[in-house]
């Protein structure tokens, strides 16, 4: 579904992505693992179009998406959330959810006017969709809350929920249970494998929780010094000679620690 194909990025002479190639199949879950610095976010950048590659392509289902802006992305399926929820804070969690959808009656001055029964009508659906998504994430009771007044792992969840609001292709995840209490952090990989499995969302997954990755991705893909080191299962990546050393700056000596530092 996505391809990377030698995609570099530079930062005067810092090479956060350095040669980084990689396919994400459609309908997978894929883990995007890593030490600090190796370029992760960086590519998620690139790839979402918030950077410019300095080389390289990406190509999403055969179309050429290199470089193309971010709006442009969202009408194609393609969305990402971040390490630091955006929500709208003074919003309450069920109007950040409504405000998703693109090109909204209400957003028109004509329509302020003399379309005002569409514009009732399709915030009366938006309304409706927002209340399934929220019980769908199980935070129903937080709907007439203001966003900025909840928690840092209900406002992960509630990330989540905007991109169930257009008809996402393939979503891009950036350390989605940093900061997240463990049982909200169950509650989100319910969410993301019932989304993957009933609804054919594709996930590409940044996240240093081993046993998060281990739970509901695969393959797993590792990065160290913006390149791609190795890919396959969990496993895989964990007796992986260059992962350890990527991790611990170690031999096969110390693979059984790789597990409580990555």
């Amino acid at each position: 579904m996505i391809v990377v194909d030698d995609v570099h990025k530079h930062f005067g002479g810092f090479h956060a992505v350095d040669g980084a190639s990689m396919t994400i199949q459609q309908g997978s879950i894929t883990g995007l693992i890593g030490p600090n610095g190796a370029g992760k976010t960086t590519l998620f950048n690139v790839i979402a179009g918030v950077l410019q590659p300095t080389s390289g392509r990406v190509t999403m289902a055969g179309e050429d998406i290199t470089g193309l802006p971010p709006h442009d992305l969202f009408h194609k399926g393609l969305l990402r959330t971040f390490q630091i929820a955006h929500e709208f804070s003074s919003m309450t969690c069920r109007e950040n959810l409504m405000m998703v959808p693109g090109d909204q009656s209400g957003e028109r001055l004509w329509n302020t006017w003399f379309g005002r029964k569409r514009i009732a009508d399709e915030e009366r659906a938006l309304r409706a969709k927002a209340d399934e998504v929220l019980e769908f994430l199980t935070i129903e009771h937080l709907a007439d809350h203001k966003a900025g007044q909840v928690s840092g792992g209900q406002k992960k969840l509630l990330e989540l929920g905007r991109t169930m609001m257009v008809d996402a292709r393939i979503v891009f995840l950036d350390e989605v249970g940093a900061g997240v209490n463990r049982t909200l952090l169950n509650t989100i990989a319910d969410a993301i494998v019932q989304l993957n499995k009933e609804r054919n969302y594709t996930f590409v997954v940044i996240e240093h929780d081993m046993d998060f990755i281990g739970r509901i991705c695969d393959p797993v893909i590792c990065m160290a010094e913006g390149k791609v080191l190795a890919e396959g299962t969990l496993d895989d990546i964990k007796a992986n000679e260059q992962v350890i050393e990527a991790y611990l700056g170690t031999g096969l000596k110390n693979k059984d620690m790789m597990g409580t530092q990555a």
